[in-house]
């Protein structure tokens, strides 16, 4: 060592100054508007086309019909996926979104394995004019 006095100086500068990291598990970190978390499913928009199960690069994804009716459920393969959202860019009906959360640590494997049920569709009413399937309501006096 040629100054061992120089690491001191250096030592009792910094150790009046603030920290340059922050206390991450006790104050959670804002992510910037375009960060790429999770993926997120809405399932009363999908139309099962598949396209995204096709652009992943990762094949994270699978889509999944329920039953007879143009229902889709989907499920995510979180430590496959390389959270690019060409999945999400690439959907026509704007079913996938990313969210902000990236804190995904789980402590077995099978946690991964996100599962976004099916939701049935909301039913269109027109008017006065009852949806397909509805019963028109009455009116009692």
């Amino acid at each position: 060592m040629k100054k061992p006095g120089k690491m001191l100086s250096e030592m009792f500068k910094n150790v009046a100054k603030a920290p340059a990291t922050t206390s991450y598990p006790f104050t959670k970190a804002e992510m910037p508007k375009d960060f790429r978390g999770q993926i997120v499913f809405t399932s009363e928009n999908c139309i099962g086309c598949n396209i995204c199960v096709r652009d992943c690069p990762a094949a994270a994804i699978c889509i999944t019909k329920q039953g007879e009716e143009k229902i889709f459920g989907a499920y995510f393969d979180l430590d496959v996926c390389i959270y690019c959202a060409q999945c999400v860019l690439s959907c026509p009906k704007k079913a996938l979104s990313v969210s902000p959360n990236f804190e995904l640590a789980q402590l077995t494997r099978s946690g991964f394995r996100v599962v976004f049920p099916a939701k049935p569709k909301p039913p269109k009413v027109d008017g006065d004019k009852p949806a397909e399937g509805q019963v028109a309501p009455t009116t009692s006096a």
